[in-house]
């Protein structure tokens, strides 16, 4: 009991934490963006996702940074995506009650402009994961690993630096759950969408 508390705390923490960060940076360095020296957008967003325990969907939010240079030629779109996803809400009868997930994680992310406030993405992420959930045995209701998440989505401008954002993403989390017939354990595979919002820091030359 005291560990999940204590999970939550840290959560609560971490999103108060980014989306301080997050005001703090639009107040300070939007003149710069104006001036395109901050090649950096940063959003929050709801997300639903199947945690692969059973059919069982849940909920929780999303917060996220891109920088993106702009450099000439192939690699314009060309950046780095770094995520943190708490997903806490909305579990079912048939999840455990202390069932959560929640994941960081970043990597490259290329950007293709369809029109002028359109684009598409694709991602490839990997990062550090933390489950908590119940099992047959008492001691064993936690446990944490490293993932790679191939993802993708699109976003659309909707005025000046504000863009809507929607997001898939299919996780791989290896070796959970092993026993004594199955020492290296299991692989589950979380996936889901995100919806949101971001502010880009950078002129609307993109």
């Amino acid at each position: 009991m005291k560990s999940m508390k204590l999970s939550r705390i840290l959560s609560l923490v971490l999103a108060v934490t980014c989306f301080s960060a997050l005001g703090t940076a639009f107040s300070q360095v939007a003149p710069a963006a104006h001036q395109g020296q901050l090649p950096f957008s940063a959003g929050a967003a709801a997300s639903n996702f199947r945690v692969d325990w059973g059919q069982n969907r849940m909920e929780g939010f999303t917060v996220w940074g891109d920088w993106r240079p702009r450099p000439d030629g192939a690699l314009s779109g060309l950046g780095l995506d770094v995520e943190v996803r708490d997903i806490d809400f909305g579990r079912s009868s048939s999840l455990p009650s202390n069932f959560k997930q929640v994941t960081g994680g970043g990597g490259p992310i290329y950007y293709v402009r369809v029109f002028r406030n359109f684009q598409v993405y694709g991602k490839w992420l990997f990062g550090f994961g933390s489950m908590d959930f119940k099992t047959s045995d008492p001691y064993y209701t936690h446990d944490t690993r490293n993932f790679s998440a191939p993802g993708g989505g699109f976003q659309y401008r909707l005025y000046h630096h504000l863009w809507a954002r929607a997001d898939y993403e299919y996780q791989m989390w290896p070796d959970l759950f092993p026993n004594k017939n199955n020492p290296q354990g299991g692989t589950m595979d979380p996936q889901g969408f995100t919806l949101g919002f971001s502010y880009d820091f950078r002129p609307q030359w993109h």
